[in-house]
């Protein structure tokens, strides 16, 4: 992850490799980045290289499936137009995408209301039906109850925490809630704040679809909680339109468990231990309170 990392120079190389019309772009470092590196490429372009080990699957991914999505998206995204192959330079696959202009929300977060209709929108239009052989992932999609073992152990995180009781609470009506039983759709698989941006207080545009996948549509609908300001819930699911009662309970609890490991990755960042981001612990902790109270509901 961050101590993990690839020079300027690796990136010139490879371009002027494989795609040398974009060789003499301005390349600079883009902070963050947790499976892939990333640069900004001249003022439209951005580079990514992998560097956990399964970065390249997630790109490869990315590669395949965005391009064919993105042009039904209300937002921008880092739509890939040039692929890297391996090489004697670099042994995985790499992404010259479209450069989505905007700040992180773990740094700006979003503070506009008018950024719950914008993000109902985008995920509408997003989860449409998948096709067959759309990408599976075992932890995202999937019923609550698939993933106990995963919440017992996030819910460490706030041990000796008042917040716990009613944390563990949210979780079990989620896991109650009845299953998902329509079509899996296509979802993003990955909504937290580090992968939107914010441009003049609202969202601006959705990138990182590493995780994307088909499945249940609740675990992207917890960004009612994860990314939008206080008391906006409500106006998010009024203009999502199309989540019963069970799903925003099932949404609301993937929302917790996304909340807790933001708590454990920023607290890991203030510690200083390594693949710790120290802005995600305010955003964890938002995020928690806002799941907990069910604000806007």
């Amino acid at each position: 992850m961050d101590e993990v990392r690839f020079e300027q120079d690796l990136v010139r190389a490879l371009l002027r490799d494989q795609h040398p019309d974009l060789a003499h772009l301005a390349l600079r470092d883009v902070t963050g980045g947790w499976d892939n590196q990333q640069w900004r490429l001249g003022p439209d372009l951005a580079v990514r290289l992998p560097r956990t080990e399964r970065a390249p699957a997630l790109l490869r991914a990315e590669q395949k499936w965005l391009p064919v999505l993105a042009g039904h998206l209300p937002l921008p995204t880092p739509v890939p137009v040039r692929i890297g192959e391996p090489s004697a330079l670099f042994g995985h696959t790499w992404t010259i995408t479209r450069w989505v202009e905007g700040e992180p929300a773990d740094h700006a977060p979003i503070i506009r209301a008018d950024a719950a209709p914008t993000l109902a929108g985008f995920l509408r239009a997003l989860h449409r039906r998948a096709p067959a052989d759309a990408p599976a992932n075992p932890a995202r999609g999937v019923p609550p109850s698939a993933l106990r073992d995963g919440f017992t152990s996030a819910l460490h995180v706030l041990e000796d925490d008042a917040s716990a009781g009613a944390a563990r609470d949210v979780w079990e009506e989620a896991v109650a809630a009845p299953a998902w039983h329509g079509a899996p759709t296509w979802l993003h698989g990955d909504l937290h704040p580090a992968n939107v941006v914010v441009r003049e207080g609202t969202l601006a545009g959705v990138i990182d679809f590493g995780e994307m996948c088909a499945g249940d549509p609740a675990t992207d609908l917890s960004a009612a909680w994860i990314l939008l300001p206080e008391g906006t819930a409500g106006r998010f699911f009024d203009a999502y339109g199309d989540a019963d009662d069970a799903t925003v309970a099932r949404a609301r609890g993937w929302a917790v468990l996304r909340a807790l490991h933001l708590l454990a990755i920023g607290r890991n960042g203030r510690l200083g231990l390594p693949g710790g981001k120290p802005t995600w612990e305010p955003a964890g902790r938002a995020a928690l309170e806002r799941a907990l109270a069910g604000q806007g509901m």
